[in-house]
Order: structure tokens, then sequence, then C-alpha cells
């Protein structure tokens, strides 16, 4: 029932599980007693039934004598979560029929229950694999579309991400199959507020790949628990986020190193690791949000900083500061999110291609105005957490061209230790090489 009421909520209000699905595994452990393993289930079935819904789609049309788009939403829920129990898990058939058929009853009513029933016996006539090869289309006769049904993504997005990434079919499958794992818990360790040590010690943990301050958290471990996550000494972080704000530190400058600006700031995660950072070299770091609420959270993320920091509400792309007023500005501009699908698989499904319109006159305008507001001889970070050549490449190479007065620095040197980065200037992280978020990261110094 709880998995049932998340995907409703995805559905209906365009909600996100991540946000949906916490709070309604704590309202169950405090009132109808629910363990580990229930919670570690419901996960399991949001998470794995938003990530394989293309493919499930494509089984489940398969056995219904309707378009699928006749089917009722809440209808088509349930029998997602079923094929999910019957071809994602290792929940034994009849409990897997039995217990969809149950919710079903309950949440639908006796007559559709029936129609449920009768969808999922066909399902378990054949595995995941069968009903792929009978389900999806020849590689050869179409990749995309092949692909597509195979890796649970939009042909669109496996097109685009193709474009980004290059290369023959080997990568793209081992990028799409990434998207569909469960992404590891990271943690920062905030430098001047907690070592990594301490962290680790607070904690079942590993070390980060790549990051200095990160530490991969055991399977089952819950952030919130640990102390110094609670009081924001340490936070939660997708390593990928944190080496970008690690590069943009890193460039060597010329001249004054005292003023710091993130753009972009909410919610807080980068804006925190380069104050800590800023506060090590007695720089002062400039924590600008748009949103108000957002604002709220980054100076949440913030406080307790070592050194110097401000956070205001302000929008980037008109902003109140003088033109030159920063030695390094980072602006991690809202984007389609393409990068972060398996930390939000529902973003895949609610996505458009002509998003992307509506994101790319913003993303240059806050990239034209980060240019003005670092110095003559600073550095502008321009981030994304989308591998999409049109929020990336193509967005700084049109704002270099219009504007001029910038130059791309090679960002590749500022990754320490992190191979497979690709032939620069500009950085582009991803899940299957790196087991990052796929962020972007182009490093421009003002020239004029």
């Amino acid at each position: 029932m709880l998995a049932f009421e998340v995907l409703r909520a995805v559905d209906e209000r365009d909600a996100y599980a991540n946000l949906v699905l916490p709070p309604l595994l704590r309202k169950a452990r405090e009132k109808e007693g629910f363990e580990a393993r229930d919670a570690a289930l419901a996960t399991e079935l949001v998470y794995g039934t938003l990530r394989r819904q293309g493919t499930y789609d494509a089984i489940i049309a398969a056995c219904v004598d309707r378009p699928l788009r006749e089917v009722d939403p809440p209808v088509l829920d349930v029998l997602s979560l079923g094929a999910h129990q019957l071809l994602g898990t290792r929940i034994p058939p009849h409990a897997a029929v039995s217990a969809t058929v149950e919710l079903a009853r309950a949440v639908l009513g006796e007559g559709r229950a029936k129609f449920v029933n009768a969808v999922l016996r066909k399902i378990t006539r054949q595995d995941l694999d069968a009903w792929l090869a009978e389900v999806a289309p020849p590689y050869e006769k179409d990749a995309e579309d092949h692909l597509a049904v195979m890796h649970s993504h939009p042909r669109w997005v496996v097109s685009a991400l193709w474009d980004a990434l290059g290369g023959g079919r080997a990568g793209i499958e081992a990028l799409l199959a990434a998207d569909n794992e469960r992404p590891e818990v990271t943690l920062v360790a905030r430098p001047g507020r907690i070592g990594v040590e301490e962290l680790a010690g607070a904690a079942e943990t590993e070390p980060g790949r790549w990051s200095p301050y990160a530490l991969r958290l055991a399977e089952g471990g819950e952030p919130g628990a640990i102390e110094s996550v609670r009081d924001g000494r340490a936070g939660v972080q997708d390593e990928g986020s944190q080496l970008v704000a690690i590069a943009l530190a890193n460039v060597p400058l010329e001249g004054p190193d005292t003023r710091w600006l993130d753009g972009c700031a909410g919610p807080g995660g980068k804006a925190a690791l380069l104050g800590a950072l800023a506060a090590g070299r007695g720089a002062a770091l400039l924590a600008s949000e748009k949103q108000p609420h957002r604002a709220r959270l980054v100076e949440r993320a913030l406080a307790g900083n070592p050194g110097p920091y401000q956070v205001i509400a302000a929008d980037g792309t008109r902003p109140p500061w003088r033109e030159g007023s920063f030695d390094r500005v980072l602006v991690d501009v809202p984007c389609s999110g393409l990068g972060a699908l398996r930390r939000r698989p529902e973003a895949r499904w609610r996505r458009r291609p002509e998003d992307l319109d509506g994101f790319g006159p913003l993303q240059r305008g806050l990239l034209t105005e980060a240019l003005k507001a670092v110095r003559v001889g600073g550095v502008v970070g321009y981030a994304t957490c989308s591998p999409h050549l049109a929020e990336t490449r193509v967005v700084v190479d049109d704002v270099l061209k219009k504007h001029g007065g910038g130059e791309l620095v090679d960002a590749r040197p500022y990754f320490p230790g992190v191979d497979a980065l690709g032939d620069g200037p500009d950085v582009q992280l991803w899940p299957h090489l790196h087991g990052t978020d796929a962020m972007y990261l182009a490093l421009i110094r003002r020239t004029a």
C-alpha cells in the first residue's frame, strides 16, 4: 500500500519519490510497526518500478487487450508494482500475484482486481529476458528504440545521452544500465568543520573514489542517524557535486582571492563545501539563490561555517552585485536533471525534449551574468547536472562567442586522480565511468 501511495503522488502531483517516501516510511515505523526489512522492500518497489517503468509498460501492453493509454493510471500503477515483483525481485510468483491482487482489491475494487489478476498471470508465463526478447525491437532494426525498451529510458533521452557520450553500443548500454542501479549514499566531511577520519568513525563507511572529503555510506546506512550530518558539519552530497566545487577552488589565480560567489546556491550542498574551502583560504562566500525557501535551505547548510559568508535571495540573471566583484564564481544552473536519473528515476518520464527550450535562455543568462560578476583574471565554473550537449558545451560556446572576454581553462588537472576525463578542456563525469552523477563543469577565465 505504501509503495502504491508514492506512485500515485508521483503520477498525480508530479511529486518526487525521494521527497514523498521518507515521511511515509517514518509514519509507518511509528504507527504501524514497520521493520527495516519492510522499509527496504517498500523502497525497492518504489524505485525499482519507477526505473523500469518503460520496460514494464511494454510488457503490460503485450498482455492487455486495449491500448495502454486506455488503462486507468491507478490500475497501471498496481500492474507495474506487480510486474516489478514478478520480473525484478526474488519474490515467489504466487506471492507476488497474491499480494498485488490483494492491493488491487483494496484500492481499486473487486472488478478491477480480477483484471489485474488476469494480466499478472500472463506476465508469469516467462521471465524478464524472454519478455525483452519479445517486446524490444531488434537492435539492428532500430538501435535507439531497442535500447529504450531494454533499459527503460525514453527514446529521446537515449538519443541525447548517446550524442553526449559518443562511441558505440557498449558505452551507451553501460550508461543506461548504470542509470538503473541504486546509487550509493555519499557523505561529505566539510573541511574546517569535521575531518574525514572523525566522520568515518561515526558510521560504517568506505572512502570515496575521488574526493578527499567523500565517504560512501554502507548499504542500509541512515544518514539522518549520524550526529555530524544532523548538525551540518557533514552532509549528503554526490561525489561528482563535490568534485565540481573542489575543481573551481583548485584553479590558480593571480592577484586577490578573497571573494567567492555561488550564484545558484540552492539547496546548499555545493555552497556549504565552497564556504568551507573558502574559509580555509581566508576568503568569504556570498551564496545567492532566487527562491526564498531554497535560500533558507542554503542558510541551514552554511550555518556554523568556520569563515565569513552571506546568503541572499536574488535573481542571478538580474544580480544586485557590481560587475567584477568576485574572484571565483560558481553557477550551477537549473537544468533537465538528466545526469541524476539514478536518484530521480521519475524525471526521465516527466521531462520532454521541449523542456530544454525553456532552460536554454536561463542558462545563457546566468552564465553571462556570472562572467560579468568575476574580475578580470578570475574564474567562473559553469556546472550542470546534465550531460545533454544543449545544456553544456553548446551553452558555453554560445556565450563565449556572443560576449567574448573569456577563455576556457583545461579543467582536467583540477580533478586530481580522476581518470577517463576525455579530451577537455571541459569535464563530463559519468555514472558508469566514475560512479557519480553525470555532472558537467567548464572553467572560464575572464580575460577582458
